[in-house]
């Protein structure tokens, strides 16, 4: 074994110890001996500064708003293919027909986060038609709610399983991390 480019120095010998002193010795062995306290130093150039920590979930921008029928970011086109031509199909269905709209939210919540817990890819919930020309209040709302804080994070993908079919979205859930 080749010597020591440079000896140690009263710094790296305190630092040495220091971090020896936290250490329990394996069972049979003799601890190290603290070294005597050491005059403060600058830090030796070997120290490296902290690195800098991940933003928080919190801080990160709001994902884009969600349109039902448009390709969004972050979904590659084999699996936008597959999900806008329904080769992927749902796993879970939701029909909100005949409820008042507070109702309907209320399930579509418990239901977007019951799927996405149990890790399920692909949803569809179903609306109706509606009877006026604009159709149902619950078929104009569903894209509002979507966009909402609470249900925004959980869905990558909307879009209408057929597009003679307007009274139905399908859903691409985010999968968990």
């Amino acid at each position: 074994m080749p010597p020591r480019a440079r000896p140690l120095s009263e710094a790296d010998r305190a630092a040495w110890a220091a971090y020896a002193g936290r250490i329990t010795p394996l069972k049979g062995r003799t601890p190290v001996a603290p070294a005597a306290p050491a005059e403060p130093q600058a830090p030796s150039p070997a120290v490296l500064p902290p690195r800098p920590r991940p933003e928080p979930a919190a801080a990160r921008p709001p994902p884009r708003p969600l349109s039902v029928g448009e390709h969004p970011g972050g979904v590659d086109n084999g699996t936008w293919s597959r999900f806008r031509t329904g080769k992927m199909g749902p796993i879970r269905k939701l029909d909100l027909h005949g409820q008042t709209t507070q109702r309907a939210y209320a399930a579509l919540v418990a239901f977007l986060r019951s799927a996405h817990a149990d890790q399920v890819r692909c949803v569809e919930v179903v609306t109706g038609r509606g009877t006026r020309e604009g159709g149902g209040a619950i078929r104009r709302e569903l894209p509002i709610w979507l966009n909402l804080p609470e249900l925004r994070p959980l869905i990558l993908a909307a879009t209408h399983p057929h597009a003679a079919n307007p009274g139905a979205v399908r859903l691409l859930l985010r999968r968990t991390r």
